[in-house]
C-alpha cells in the first residue's frame, strides 16, 4: 500500500555518551506518549537576492537545521521506590540529574552544567526521523478528574530521515499506569495553605537553542524562567490573602504529592514561589482565582524538584 497511517507513531529516545552521536535507542527505550506535535525540520531561509534583469522567485537555501517535536507523557512512577520512571532519559535531557536512593525514591534537581543530550527516534508508519544532541524542557499539568501529564518540548540536530521495513518494537515494560487527580490522589499545598484547587501548571521554562557556529553545531539550554499557574478555589481573606501576597512579593513553598502507593507517589517541591496578580474567575457558580507563579531560586538551581517515591 502506498499511503502511510498517521495513527502507527513510536518514539524512542537514549541519553547519549558523547554529544551528538548517535545513541541508537531500541525497543527497551520506548517513550509512550500521547498528543504529539512534529515539525521534521526547522532553521533559516537564507535568500540570495541576486541582481538580475527579470522578476521571479530565486529560491532560498535552508541552514542551520533542526528538529522538534512536544508530546505528552503520564505522570507516574517506576512501580519500585527507589527506582527511576521510563521517561527517565527525557528528565534528564531536560537539565535534571538524578539522585536514587534504593527503595526509597528517584529525586530530580536542576544542573546547569554537563547536562545530559539525547538521541531520539520519531518513526511515523515506517520512516524514521533521527534526532541528535536533544535538549528538552519540561510542563507539568496538574487538573482535578484527569490524569497528570508532563508536556515534552524536544529540539535535535536533525540526522538521516530514512524508510525502514517495519515499524520498531515499542517496549511498555516499566510504564505503570498512572493515577487520576483527586481528593484522595492528591495534596496541594501554597504558602502554607491546604489548598483546594482545581489545577496546578508548572513550567521548568528551559529556552532551547539550536546554535550552528564554524566548528560546532549543538542544540542547548541557554536559559530558564520557571513559572506556573494554580487554580484554586476562592476562600475568604482571613483564610488566605492572595491579594496581600502579591502586593507584598511575599515568597513561600509549594508543594503536591500525587499517588498514595509505594513506586507511584509524585512528589513535586519549590521552596521559594512568588505570587503573581490573581485574577478571578468561577467553575460552576463557584468563585476561583488563576494565581500566577514565579518559581524563585532558593540557593541556586533548587526552584523545583521532582521525586519518585
Amino acid at each position: 500500500m502506498a499511503f502511510r497511517r498517521a495513527r502507527r507513531l513510536a518514539i524512542l529516545h537514549k541519553l547519549e555518551t558523547t554529544y551528538g552521536t548517535d545513541a541508537t535507542p531500541a525497543a527497551a527505550d520506548a517513550l509512550i506518549g500521547s498528543n504529539v506535535t512534529f515539525t521534521p525540520v526547522e532553521g533559516e531561509e537564507v535568500r540570495r537576492d541576486l541582481l538580475l534583469p527579470y522578476l521571479g522567485h530565486q529560491g532560498t537555501i535552508l541552514t542551520a537545521e533542526y528538529g522538534r517535536i512536544e508530546f505528552d507523557v503520564e505522570l507516574a512512577g517506576s512501580g519500585t521506590a527507589g527506582t527511576a520512571p521510563k521517561f527517565d532519559s527525557i528528565l534528564q535531557a531536560a537539565g535534571l540529574a538524578v539522585t536514587l536512593t534504593a527503595s526509597v525514591d528517584a529525586e530530580y534537581s536542576i544542573v546547569e552544567d554537563a547536562t545530559k543530550s539525547g538521541s531520539l527516534y520519531f518513526v511515523a508508519d515506517k520512516v524514521r526521523h533521527v534526532f541528535l544532541g536533544g535538549q528538552a524542557s519540561l510542563a507539568i499539568n496538574i487538573s482535578a478528574r484527569q490524569i497528570p501529564k508532563i508536556r515534552v518540548t524536544y529540539m535535535g540536530l536533525l540526522g538521516a530521515v530514512t524508510d525502514i521495513g517495519s515499524m520498531p518494537a515499542a517496549s511498555q515494560i516499566g510504564w505503570i499506569a498512572p493515577v487520576v487527580v483527586s481528593k484522595a490522589n492528591t495534596v496541594m499545598t501554597l504558602h502554607g495553605w491546604t489548598a483546594v484547587a482545581e489545577s496546578l501548571s508548572l513550567d521548568l521554562g528551559n529556552e532551547l537553542v539550536a546554535r550552528h557556529l564554524i566548528g560546532d553545531e549543538r542544540i542547548l539550554i541557554s536559559d530558564r524562567q520557571s513559572t506556573g499557574t494554580a487554580v484554586v478555589e476562592a476562600r475568604s481573606i482571613a483564610t488566605i490573602d492572595w491579594f496581600d501576597r502579591a502586593r507584598a512579593s511575599t515568597t513561600g513553598a509549594l508543594s503536591l504529592i500525587h499517588g498514595t502507593a509505594a513506586g507511584n507517589i509524585v512528589e513535586i517541591a519549590a521552596p521559594n514561589v512568588q505570587i503573581g496578580k490573581p485574577t478571578q474567575g468561577e467553575t460552576n457558580g463557584i468563585i476561583n482565582y488563576s494565581i500566577p507563579l514565579m518559581l524563585r531560586p532558593n540557593a541556586g538551581r533548587d526552584e523545583m524538584t521532582i521525586t519518585f517515591r
